[in-house]
C-alpha cells in the first residue's frame, strides 16, 4: 500500500502543457448488482444510418453499470420500435419490461444531428420523459449520456452521474498525465503531463477548474489549471511541502496542507491565493482536508494519536473530534454529498479497503473485497464512490455502489491508474 502520509513527500519536475486527446479507453466490468434490478428495454434508436448505434450502446451500458436496472433484449425487433402504437410495443412487456425507451436520430441538412427520445411507461404506455437534442455528430456520447442521465433519474428518483467526469494520475513508464475521462472511462482527455509526479487532483464545485500538485519546482507546489482554456496558476508555493488541495463547496476556499511552520498542518485560503489561515497546530502530521458539503467543517487525516485516522474541525478554528477508532489505520476521509456518510480507507487484517461510516450512528460498513485500495471519492449523487486499488501489481480505478452491491471496474492497460477525483 503506498502510505498516503507518504505520497505528499515525494519530489521533482518537468511538464507539458495544453489538452490532448489520447487514444486510450478503459474496459468495464460489472460485478454484483442489486438483489431486485427494475427491468427496462431499450430499442435501438432508429435512423440516420448506424448512428443510432452509439446512442443506443452508451445509453444501454451506463444504465446497465448501476446495478440497479436490468436489461430487457428487444434488438430482434427490425425495424426497430419507434412508437408505442406500434403494435408490437406490447412485445417488451411481455419480456419483462416496465419501462421502454423509444429514439430516432435523423442527419439535418446542415450536417448536424437531431436525436429524439421518449421514455414510455410499458404498462400504461404513457411518456414518463421526451427530449429532442441537436447536436454535432462528434457529440452523440454527450448526447447519450444525458439520455441516460434523465431515464435514469425519473425511474429511480435520484440525478443521474452519467454527464460527470473524472480525474485521475496515470503513471506510463517514468511520465505522468493528468487525465480526465467521462464517468463510463471513455472520452479521455489528458490534462497535463510531467516527468515528475502529479498527485491530488480536485474538481472546483462547478467542474471548471481542476487544483491538483506537481513537483515540477523540485517540490511540492499546487496548481490550479481552468479546464476550458488550459491556462494554469500557482496557487500555493510556500517554504516546504504544499499539498491535499480540496475545495469548499461553494468554491470560494481552497484547504491545503503546508509545512512551511512546523509540521504537516491544515491550513484554508481564497481561491484565488489570498487570505492564508492556519487551522490545526498538533505537532503531528495533519493531512488530507476534506469538506463538508454545508462547509462548516473538515474531516481529515491525523497521527496525533499515535496512528493515522480520522478527525473532524470546524473551519473556524477549534478542537478536532476523533471519528474512527476501528483499527489502527483509517485514512483518506471523503464526505458524501449528503453530509450523512464519508468514506475513507481502512486497513483490517493487512488489507485496505473502502468503508463508509454513517456519522450520526458511528456504523462502518466495509464495500471492497480488494487488498490495496485508496483514494476514494464520492459521485454528485451519492450512489457509486470511485477509488483506485491494485490488480496484478498495477494501478487501475474501480467503483463501488454506496451500499456495497455493485463494482465497476474500470481498467486501462496502458498505464498504472492512481489518485480518482469524482467532479460534475
Amino acid at each position: 500500500m503506498k502510505n498516503v502520509l507518504k505520497r505528499y513527500m515525494q519530489g521533482l519536475i518537468m511538464l507539458l502543457l495544453l489538452p490532448v486527446w489520447a487514444h486510450a479507453a478503459m474496459t468495464i466490468e460489472i460485478i454484483g448488482g442489486a438483489a431486485s434490478k427494475l427491468p427496462v428495454a431499450i430499442a435501438p434508436f432508429n435512423g440516420a444510418g448506424q448512428t443510432y448505434r452509439v446512442i443506443t450502446d452508451v445509453v444501454a451500458a451506463d444504465l446497465a453499470r448501476t446495478g440497479e436496472l436490468s436489461l430487457v433484449d428487444v434488438t430482434d425487433l427490425n425495424p426497430p420500435l419507434t412508437d408505442p402504437s406500434d403494435p408490437r410495443f406490447s412485445i417488451a412487456r411481455k419480456r419483462g419490461a416496465e419501462a421502454v425507451v423509444l429514439g430516432q436520430v435523423t442527419t439535418l441538412a446542415n450536417g448536424q444531428i437531431q436525436v429524439n427520445f421518449r421514455l414510455m411507461d410499458a404498462v400504461k404506455q404513457t411518456q414518463l420523459a421526451g427530449y429532442s437534442y441537436t447536436t454535432t455528430p462528434n457529440q452523440l456520447r454527450v448526447v447519450a449520456h444525458k439520455i441516460a442521465d434523465v431515464v435514469y433519474e425519473k425511474l429511480i428518483g435520484v440525478p443521474g452521474i452519467f454527464s460527470t467526469h473524472i480525474a485521475y494520475v496515470i503513471k506510463q513508464g517514468k511520465r505522468y498525465e493528468l487525465q480526465v475521462a467521462d464517468a463510463d472511462g471513455q472520452g479521455v482527455q489528458t490534462v497535463l503531463k510531467s516527468a515528475e509526479p502529479l498527485i491530488s487532483p480536485a474538481w472546483s464545485p462547478d467542474g471548471s477548474k481542476l487544483a491538483y500538485v506537481s513537483f515540477e519546482n523540485k517540490k511540492p507546489v499546487i496548481y490550479v489549471q481552468n479546464m476550458l482554456t488550459g491556462a494554469r496558476r500557482v496557487l500555493a508555493n510556500f517554504k516546504g511541502s504544499n499539498s491535499a488541495p480540496a475545495w469548499s463547496p461553494d468554491g470560494s476556499k481552497i484547504a491545503l496542507v503546508l509545512t512551511r511552520d512546523d509540521g504537516s498542518q491544515l491550513y484554508i485560503m481564497n481561491a484565488d491565493g489570498s487570505g492564508l489561515k492556519r487551522l490545526t497546530f498538533g505537532g503531528g502530521i495533519d493531512t488530507e482536508p476534506a469538506w463538508s458539503p454545508d462547509g462548516r467543517s473538515l474531516l481529515f487525516t491525523s497521527d496525533r494519536g499515535g496512528s493515522p485516522q480520522i478527525y473532524q474541525i470546524p473551519v473556524s478554528g477549534g478542537n478536532a473530534k476523533r471519528m474512527t477508532f476501528d483499527g489502527n489505520y483509517n485514512v483518506s476521509p471523503n464526505w458524501s454529498p449528503d453530509g450523512k456518510r464519508f468514506a475513507f480507507v481502512q486497513r483490517s487484517e493487512g488489507r485496505f479497503r473502502i468503508a463508509v461510516m454513517d456519522i450520526a450512528s458511528g456504523q462502518v460498513q466495509v464495500l471492497t473485497d480488494t487488498n490495496l485500495d485508496e483514494s476514494p471519492s464520492f459521485a454528485a449523487n451519492g450512489k457509486m464512490i470511485v477509488y483506485a486499488t491494485e490488480i496484478n501489481g498495477r494501478g487501475v480505478l474501480a467503483a463501488v455502489s454506496s451500499d456495497g452491491k455493485t463494482q465497476v471496474r474500470l481498467s486501462d492497460r496502458a498505464g498504472d491508474m492512481r489518485e480518482p477525483a469524482w467532479g460534475r
